[in-house]
């Protein structure tokens, strides 16, 4: 092999016969070795979903990328394709709460991710020791409610000046608004405190308690302009009791928050995750 990097793409659309055949030759006749396939089959919408990664004979990754892409158009796919070596820089938005600010910063410094956290961003100054601890650039980004959209315009020429990819909202504890995602038009993956969709909004663990559940979650899932209505990534569920007070369930809650976010964010920066529509198609 020519090059040791290997390409990834995620393929969806119409679903016709031979499509895995019709992929596989492709990149057979290019003498590529596929490394992973996998896909699947919406029956009732009648949409097919790929993820393929193989290495290329030819070390000119760009051009056999290119003309990929190129060949799922032909397919009428829609396509993503990108090199395994591509580092997406990540930006965290973080409020007073820390453990899933650790958590992912711990996991990106073991080697986790295949992507760099660039900034963190926040509403308050808690958090700004610990992230300089970590050799992280901090900003401390007040918002009130008089003021938020001159908040949200200093955070976006932040993410501009960092380049950038992908908000990682690591409880932050801010509605971003659906001005601020029209003009960002990237990925952000947010964390709630539940088994959405139940008890969406403030408080889920409160709400739990007083509905007497016996499971309680965790859910990552893509940011929209609807609160916490975009597309689930990844869910948790622990079981609780009566025993259990709300203190209880914040304690449990936060140990599944750290997970399926963590989980979120390896699953994008892999290249993992296919939205369509409001649901996800993630192979794991």
């Amino acid at each position: 092999m020519g090059s040791q990097d290997s390409i990834i793409a995620l393929l969806h659309g119409p679903d016709q016969p031979g499509l895995v055949a019709k992929v596989s030759n492709w990149i057979w006749e290019r003498q590529g070795n596929i490394l992973h396939a996998d896909q699947h089959r919406d029956s009732s919408l009648e949409i097919f979903f790929q993820r393929v990664e193989w290495i290329p004979r030819t070390a000119l990754l760009d051009a056999e990328i290119r003309e990929f892409r190129e060949f799922a158009s032909e397919l009428q796919m829609q396509s993503r394709v990108v090199a395994s070596s591509q580092r997406s820089k990540v930006a965290m938005l973080v409020s007073r709460y820390d453990h899933c600010f650790h958590d992912l910063i711990l996991r990106w410094k073991a080697g986790e991710f295949n992507g760099d956290i660039c900034c963190v961003i926040s509403n308050h100054e808690h958090l700004r020791s610990a992230a300089e601890a970590y050799g992280l650039p901090f900003h401390c980004v007040p918002v009130t409610r008089a003021d938020k959209q001159a908040a949200e315009a200093e955070q976006l020429e932040l993410l501009a000046r960092y380049g950038a990819d992908l908000i990682i909202m690591a409880r932050y504890m801010q509605v971003l608004s659906s001005g601020f995602l029209a003009s960002w038009q990237r990925p952000v993956i947010n964390v709630h405190h539940s088994f959405l969709p139940a008890f969406a909004g403030a408080k889920p663990y409160h709400q739990a308690h007083s509905r007497g559940v016996k499971l309680i979650g965790a859910t990552a899932h893509y940011a929209t302009a609807d609160l916490d209505e975009g597309p689930i990534i990844t869910q948790a569920v622990t079981a609780v009791n009566h025993r259990h007070t709300v203190e209880d369930l914040v304690r449990k809650g936060r140990d599944l928050e750290k997970v399926v976010l963590s989980q979120a964010m390896r699953f994008h920066l892999q290249q993992r995750i296919l939205c369509y529509g409001n649901k996800t198609v993630v192979f794991d």
